[in-house]
């Protein structure tokens, strides 16, 4: 072999060792690029874990406040559950005096009736009298005429006549006057009737309020109550969050219900009020 094939080998060798080491210098640079994205990847995801573990540490103090107010709402809840107890129990004993004093209503409603049945037939006795009076009168005229044809013979017997006439008109203007209170007193005894009855009529609406409130208002928000304390006391509710959002439905429905009943005692209120302005009317 000659030198120029020599020299032309290692030209040759050289151009393919400066190649390779080009593409290995290469290699390097894109090598030690992605090591240093991969270090700036790595110090982002250590910065993100040490703000996560300071947001785990505030959310762990974040949960213990919850709980002591979960414990304070626990007690509220409890404590309203009892006062409304208390509250429905004076409902039913107020509804037992409105049922009670209805009976007595009804009850002197028919006394009323007998009174006036009986002042009815008295004054069917009296108009009785007042016609036999006017009978009796009519015979007296008669007898009268009679009697003038026997002047002279009668005047004693007319003079007499005369004297039971005026005291026969006395009993008559009596009787009238009587009849004039009978009326009166009637008319008295109907208009109370229909105040009466117009105080029930009232009544009835309030019950049937009342009746109302307490078998759809009332009772809604005491059922959504007690289905989430089952859901609760069942532990079916183990998520924080949820325990949390359905202690939030309980205050919900507890403040609807105690709105219904702030209504309902208005409503009792206001009512009472008007009947006591009837009764003072009537009496």
């Amino acid at each position: 072999m000659g030198k120029a094939q020599k020299s032309n080998n290692l030209r040759i060798a050289n151009e393919e060792l400066s190649f390779q080491n080009e593409a290995q210098a290469a290699k390097l640079v894109i090598a030690h690029r992605k090591l240093a994205f991969e270090n700036k990847e790595k110090a982002k995801r250590a910065a993100e874990l040490v703000i996560a573990n300071k947001e785990l540490s505030y959310q762990a103090k974040n949960k213990d406040l919850r709980a002591a107010q979960l414990v304070i709402a626990d007690k509220e809840l409890l404590f309203q559950h009892i006062e409304k107890g208390k509250r429905a129990a004076e409902l039913i004993i107020a509804n037992k005096e409105l049922l009670f004093q209805n009976k007595e209503k009804v009850k002197r409603e028919a006394e009323l009736l007998d009174a006036n049945n009986a002042l009815v037939l008295q004054n069917l006795e009296k108009e009785k009298c007042t016609a036999e009076l006017l009978r009796a009168n009519k015979e007296l005229v008669f007898q009268n005429d009679v009697k003038e044809k026997r002047a002279a013979e009668l005047q004693i017997a007319n003079e007499e006549l005369a004297f039971q006439n005026k005291e026969k008109e006395k009993r008559a203007a009596e009787l009238v006057a009587a009849n004039d209170e009978l009326a009166f007193q009637n008319e008295e005894k109907e208009s109370r009737a229909s105040e009466l009855i117009a105080i029930n009529k009232d009544l009835k609406k309030m019950l049937d309020k009342m009746l109302f409130m307490t078998s759809h208002k009332i009772r809604q928000p005491i059922g959504h109550i007690l289905g989430i304390s089952n859901l609760i006391n069942d532990n079916l509710i183990e998520n924080p969050k949820e325990l949390i959002k359905m202690l939030l439905f309980i205050k919900e429905s507890a403040l609807t219900l105690d709105n219904y009943t702030r209504e309902l005692t208005t409503l009792i209120s206001e009512e009472e009020l008007k009947v006591e302005n009837k009764k003072h009317r009537i009496e």
